[in-house]
């Protein structure tokens, strides 16, 4: 499916046009075009390879899934690769949407899934429409606002979801607590995804500022600083979320090394304190004559130290917190 806009001075012209009109719209003066592609094949690039003048090789990197999200120059284009980290599935994983863009100097061509929501760009291009006069670039601009306002969008609800971590850390009882290493090495690697797929947008953004695109004006750069100064926030964010994420997992490892400490000193102390009672009993079982054998006397005896020896290992690990 393929959709398309153009603009003339800086205001909306015309809509759904057919693919072949776009070299000649972008002849005309004050002209620019958006052509959005929606799962589209070989064939359906290779009009616009045609019509704009796209390098082969960017065409055949548009066609192939799993590109890393790049910016490669061409003579007459560029070719920009980005995802849109959309939001989290129900075990935490990160939900990542491909999204590839041709640049020219009088055209975008943007092209994705249909799991890809494109009407939120295109709203977000015209809530600020009277930033149309800067072309292609405020297309550009308006692409990466939405990309990474989705981006910082599932940092927040991850470092939600640390501070409920951190919580459940001395919730003794809780399932939640049960969970807590399978829940943080989910959200590790949720953000792991994040930085390995916003550092490199974030290069491109720096590049597209130092040069690559000589047509940004200076009246859209402060909106594409903007997109570099979030880019660089979530980047960072995401370092010390993990950091976070690893103190959650050391913590709890020491939780546990305690709470097994404290069973362990439990048993050791019961069992001391049964060991008396089976020496005493041992002693007075054995087969040699002793003062108060046979007699009611050494049954008093033995039954006194049973107690007595009992109750001072009870007391002493008592108080030692042992018990």
């Amino acid at each position: 499916m393929v959709s398309t806009r153009s603009w003339r001075n800086g205001s909306a012209a015309e809509r759904d046009f057919p693919v072949e009109r776009v070299s000649d719209l972008v002849a005309e003066d004050d002209t620019f075009v958006w052509i959005d592609y929606t799962d589209p094949s070989a064939a359906d690039l290779e009009h616009v390879e045609v019509e704009l003048g796209i390098h082969a090789l960017a065409v055949e990197d548009a066609v192939e899934r799993g590109q890393r999200p790049k910016l490669d120059r061409y003579r007459d284009s560029l070719f920009l690769v980005v995802y849109d980290i959309a939001g989290r599935n129900a075990d935490g994983s990160v939900v990542v949407h491909e999204v590839k863009a041709f640049v020219t100097p009088r055209a975008l061509v943007t092209i994705h899934g249909a799991d890809f929501d494109i009407g939120e760009v295109s709203s977000r291009l015209d809530a600020n429409a009277d930033q149309a006069d800067h072309g292609v670039p405020w297309l550009v601009w308006g692409l990466l606002d939405a990309v990474v306002d989705h981006a910082s969008a599932v940092v927040e609800d991850i470092e939600q979801d640390i501070d409920e971590l951190e919580d459940d850390l001395f919730e003794r009882g809780n399932p939640r607590e049960q969970q807590i290493q399978r829940r943080s090495f989910a959200l590790r690697k949720g953000l792991g995804v994040i930085r390995r797929l916003v550092v490199p947008t974030k290069d491109s953004v720096a590049s597209l500022l130092h040069g690559d695109a000589e047509t940004i004006a200076d009246g859209i750069r402060p909106y594409f600083r903007d997109v570099e100064d979030h880019l660089v926030s979530i980047a960072d964010s995401a370092d010390q979320l993990r950091d976070a994420v690893s103190s959650v997992l050391d913590t709890n490892l020491n939780l546990a090394s305690n709470r097994q400490n404290t069973v362990m000193k439990k048993v050791t102390s019961w069992a001391a304190i049964i060991a008396i009672p089976t020496a005493i009993t041992g002693f007075f079982g054995q087969n040699v004559t002793f003062p108060g054998e046979g007699q009611w006397g050494g049954l008093f005896v033995s039954v006194a130290l049973i107690v007595v020896s009992s109750l001072v290992l009870y007391r002493v690990f008592k108080h030692r917190d042992w018990l």
